[in-house]
């Protein structure tokens, strides 16, 4: 990510001494607290390596994958230039930078988490960073008092389940997703989108889908997040909403200390309930985000809305000319996206992106009442620069936002 500050690299090893080296950690007798310091002291953050590794081991289930069949590769190869040209017709977006064509690359779910992992790399370690950040102010632990171990346990605790489950969780969205874009995150200057046959193929047989259809519908869809996304001012501010989020962590002692209030830490029989608050990796971000991400969310969320919307729609113009069984493929595959597991809701928290079906309601109901007020030409006047993306307020009054990029309504 261009513009992006230096962060320090989740390889490294910290050299600072524990802030239980004096013998004073009440917590010091429970078993995940001596295994992450041992972890810590063996080899500081876990790597990258070890993160493929469980992405890996994760995406692939611990097995080998059979590499994709050329046929598919050939197959895509047509279905890409048939969604390039009907995703331009109907965005008069680009679909790649500089006219060069795109190429939508099938792939095994092991290729797709290390891509993943390696596109989102900047990300982690920015998250990384704000976690590992220290307050000058802060006096430390205070001997004899429990609580004031959390803060530096916070931020021990973070990077290594960040390590953790950086790989685990994109090994399961391997499992899961489509293509590149089922979360609209950026990746590098590459027109080459990723697209998972053994997920479509799965997905296709338990809703009884045309296999063909499907392959086409994930296409035109990809090729539709992409063109939003190559435009500058959009990439540009989305890249700059992510990394303001993930770089604006901060571990905060008495979010935890509420899970732990009622424990009474002499009590043996409260280890198991200890340990699974800090095993737990979604209580573990509701006690990192910070004031800063809180208020960065409403317009992070109306830009995140407007795409997904805007997409919704193209797909709706498009699709339904090409699929005969477009009706019965987007029933099937907005449901799924709502439904969505507790692996790829954590990733959706991890980068600010929370795609409930509320996000996609806001979304198509801004789109619809642009059309419905301006038609397609103001529509087509929504990526023409920064200054005509939609406010959290216009986002739900379209006729604001018409009222505010001075276009006539009829």
């Amino acid at each position: 990510m261009s513009g992006a500050p230096n962060r320090p690299s989740l390889k490294g090893v910290s050299d600072e001494p524990s802030p239980f080296d004096d013998g004073t950690n009440p917590f010091g007798g429970l078993p995940i607290f001596g295994d992450l310091a041992r972890l810590f002291a063996q080899q500081g953050n876990p790597g990258w390596d070890a993160a493929r590794q469980l992405a890996l081991s994760v995406a692939t289930d611990g097995g080998q994958e059979p590499n994709v069949d050329p046929l598919e590769r050939i197959q895509f190869e047509a279905l890409a230039r048939v969604a390039e040209l009907q995703i331009s017709a109907a965005t008069g977006l680009p679909a790649s930078r500089g006219g060069l064509g795109i190429t939508i690359t099938p792939v095994t779910r092991g290729q797709w988490a290390t891509s993943a992992l390696e596109a989102w790399q900047p990300l982690f370690e920015a998250l990384a960073g704000s976690l590992q950040a220290s307050d000058p102010a802060d006096p430390g632990p205070v001997p004899g008092d429990p609580m004031s171990f959390l803060a530096p346990l916070m931020k021990m605790v973070g990077p290594m389940m960040l390590g953790m489950t950086a790989g685990s969780m994109v090994g399961h969205l391997a499992r899961r997703c489509f293509g590149q874009y089922d979360l609209p995150i950026p990746r590098g200057a590459t027109d080459e989108l990723l697209v998972l046959p053994s997920n479509l193929d799965a997905f296709g047989e338990e809703w009884s889908l045309p296999a063909e259809d499907l392959r086409l519908w994930i296409c035109l869809q990809e090729v539709a997040v992409h063109s939003v996304l190559l435009v500058p001012h959009v990439r540009a501010l989305l890249d700059d909403f992510l990394l303001r989020y993930v770089s604006s962590f901060e571990p905060d002692p008495g979010a935890l200390e509420q899970h732990l209030d009622q424990l009474d830490l002499s009590d043996p029989s409260s280890v198991t309930n200890i340990e699974m608050t800090f095993s737990d990796p979604q209580m573990l971000l509701g006690a990192m985000q910070s004031a800063t991400q809180r208020e960065l969310l409403p317009a992070y969320e109306a830009l995140v809305a407007a795409i997904v919307g805007y997409v919704d729609h193209i797909m709706d113009t498009v699709g339904g000319s090409l699929l005969t069984n477009y009706s019965m493929l987007s029933e099937a595959l907005r449901r799924r996206r709502v439904e969505a597991d507790t692996s790829d809701r954590f990733v959706e928290r991890l980068f600010g992106l929370e795609l409930s079906q509320r996000t996609y309601e806001r979304g198509a109901a801004f789109i619809a009442g642009v059309v419905e007020r301006s038609g397609t030409e103001g529509l087509s006047r929504l990526w023409e620069s920064k200054r005509t993306v939609p406010t959290p307020n216009e986002l739900d009054a379209p006729g604001l936002w018409l009222a505010r990029i001075e276009f006539a309504e009829d």
